[in-house]
């Protein structure tokens, strides 16, 4: 059996007691029924891996004891901004928990003329929050030891106008270039995925003036979801470390 991931979202110190945060307690205690002696890891965002012991669990708190430490990057050599325009309901989560697996760093939500999601500010914080669980299961999920951030909804145009070194990618069906005609060394891509209608004609123009490559991924329409994964795992292959 694997030996279970936590995430403790304090840095860690090998030699000391800790009490783990409700989710992780109850999903050490109700979910798997861990025990007292039984060995766990934690990762802290800090690229390492803690070796840990139960010292008490039952369904509401779980206290554990860190013994060793090691660090242990698995972060991929590219540098991966995705920046979605929102999709509804799951399809958003599937994106992000499936992106983060994949290798995604940066994760901006967006607002563009096409999104389908209307929602407040309150609302939108919730959304976050929600999504930075997903993030987190994800990594405990994977492996990863560094959490990606997931930012702040924001609208298409200012995240285009924001400064960051690297090749901007635009996925449009009918682009001219491929990932394949990309340049042979990239380290970071700052990768834009429209809503499910596309982008419209004066974002794409928007786009294009903002340093944005329009690139295809191949002869089929693919939905949101799928096609930055697609691409995700299409630049990872090139310039990462999938393949």
């Amino acid at each position: 059996m694997r030996t279970p991931r936590i995430y403790h979202p304090h840095p860690l110190d090998v030699g000391t007691d800790i009490m783990l945060d409700d989710d992780a307690a109850a999903h050490i205690g109700r979910v798997l029924r861990m025990s007292t002696g039984q060995a766990l890891q934690l990762f802290d965002g800090s690229n390492q891996i803690f070796d840990a012991e139960i010292l008490a669990a039952d369904k509401k708190r779980v206290q554990v004891r860190v013994l060793s430490s090691r660090e242990e990057c698995r972060e991929s050599p590219l540098h991966l901004h995705l920046g979605q325009v929102m999709s509804r309901g799951e399809k958003m989560e599937f994106t992000i928990q499936k992106s983060i697996e994949l290798g995604v760093n940066i994760i901006t939500p967006l607002f563009s003329e096409r999104c389908g999601v209307k929602l407040d500010q309150e609302r939108l914080e919730k959304k976050r929050q929600q999504w930075h669980k997903i993030a987190i299961s994800a990594c405990e999920q994977c492996g990863r030891n560094a959490v990606p951030e997931v930012r702040s909804a924001m609208a298409l145009d200012a995240w285009c106008a924001e400064q960051e070194a690297g090749l901007k990618l635009n996925l449009h069906p009918r682009a001219s270039q491929s990932i394949n005609t990309l340049p042979n060394s990239v380290s970071r891509v700052r990768l834009l995925i429209g809503p499910e209608g596309g982008l419209s004609a004066e974002e794409i123009a928007m786009t294009a003036q903002r340093g944005f490559t329009d690139i295809l991924l191949g002869p089929r329409v693919l939905r949101t979801e799928t096609t930055a994964l697609t691409a995700i795992t299409a630049l990872q292959v090139r310039f990462g470390d999938l393949g």
